[in-house]
């Protein structure tokens, strides 16, 4: 088990380099995450983390926010290892639970005074899943609670889809040393992803039972959300 560990670590570390560069704005990102959560619960906040393999959200916020605790979900086992050795590494385990499966899978024993569901989306194949993955988080929280959603979106028939597809691109061959043809290659696997424009991401938060949605972030291909769930 401690190799397993040791190898997931490395794919983690990876990962983690990889996303701040797909999303060069990822640190500033979870500050103004972390921002509009603290504005919006009380000292003693319990926040439910969707996708929460890797650890980056619960060991953010966790170290920041010492009287906070964690639920976290991930359908990766393997992952979830990773966030709760990066908890207990920071000496946050005890505030920490993680949940093997899909947030529609799972049954908890209370609701929660906040939620994110950051970089999950895009990977949610269709608009009835996507819908059924908003309103279980809808259900999991306590009226008026905060909710951040950040995902990939855009119109992929549209030329502004390309021209931002384009910028991305761009920095990834400024950023690293992968050739024109790997970052060809990367666009088809991303194209692959369910994108769905902004203005379909909000519907869906509507439908599912949030209010006050609004974007407060775009960089590239990707956007946030925030939104309360209606009291």
């Amino acid at each position: 088990m401690k190799d397993d560990l040791e190898f997931d670590m490395e794919m983690a570390r990876e990962y983690d380099k990889g996303i701040r560069r797909a999303l060069p704005t990822y640190d500033a990102l979870f500050r103004m995450v972390q921002s509009f959560l603290r504005a919006n619960v009380e000292d003693s906040a319990n926040v439910l983390v969707i996708g929460a393999g890797g650890g980056n959200e619960i060991v953010t916020f966790g170290t920041a926010n010492p009287t906070w605790t964690f639920s976290g979900v991930d359908p990766s086992e393997a992952m979830l290892e990773v966030a709760l050795q990066k908890a207990k590494n920071e000496g946050i385990e005890e505030r920490v639970s993680i949940h093997i499966g899909t947030i529609e899978e799972i049954e908890f024993n209370e609701t929660f005074d906040a939620a994110t569901c950051l970089l999950v989306l895009h990977f949610v194949e269709t608009i009835e899943e996507k819908l059924s993955l908003l309103k279980t988080v809808r259900e999991r929280l306590k009226p008026g609670s905060p909710f951040v959603l950040v995902s990939m979106f855009g119109d992929q028939s549209h030329p502004e889809f390309d021209e931002r597809m384009n910028l991305w691109k761009s920095i990834w061959l400024d950023l690293t040393d992968l050739t024109q043809e790997d970052v060809e290659a990367m666009e088809e696997s991303v194209r692959e992803l369910s994108f769905i424009p902004a203005s379909q991401i909000e519907e869906l938060l509507q439908q599912a039972g949030f209010e006050r949605v609004t974007q407060f972030f775009s960089t590239t291909l990707f956007g946030g959300w925030i939104a309360h769930s209606k009291k």
